[in-house]
């Protein structure tokens, strides 16, 4: 029987970020989950240098891809305002589980993004463990 593959979107800061930066995590937590899990890159679609006219464009794309995962994993390393409007869209409005790493101490953390998200942990690696224990694949029913 085919496991069921669960979704997650990779959340987190692209604009302004510098040196691949945005990337990198991705990356890892690619390298990390896509054995077990299906992952919703919003990078895998190119708009750069093309940013302003493709603004609703890109915010659509990351709207279905909040839509159609299981989980959100949030790349918290700093204020980001697209970053946290899809964990608010993702919480508030759609109920998702969001799981978020950060390396803020948890009195430094900003009160929305407490709110909005289920768990805060200390690294990439802490919430993938997290993920796994807590989100296994599941057998697929249907055959």
């Amino acid at each position: 029987m085919a496991k069921k593959l669960k979704k997650i979107y990779l959340c987190g800061p692209i604009m302004g970020e510098v040196h691949g930066e945005a990337a990198e995590w991705r990356e890892e937590a690619k390298k990390l989950l896509t054995d077990r899990y299906i992952l919703l890159d919003p990078m895998r679609r190119d708009f750069k240098d093309n940013e302003v006219d493709s603004a609703n464009e890109i915010v659509e794309f990351d709207l279905q891809d909040i839509r159609d995962a299981d989980i959100i994993l949030v790349n918290y390393c700093k204020p980001s305002i697209g970053t946290a409007m899809e964990v608010f869209y993702a919480a508030h409005d759609l109920g998702k589980f969001v799981v978020a790493f950060s390396h803020f101490p948890f009195a430094e953390c900003n009160p929305w993004m407490v709110r909005f998200t289920t768990k805060i942990l200390p690294s990439l690696e802490t919430a993938i463990e997290y993920i796994k224990r807590h989100f296994p694949p599941e057998e697929d029913s249907e055959k």
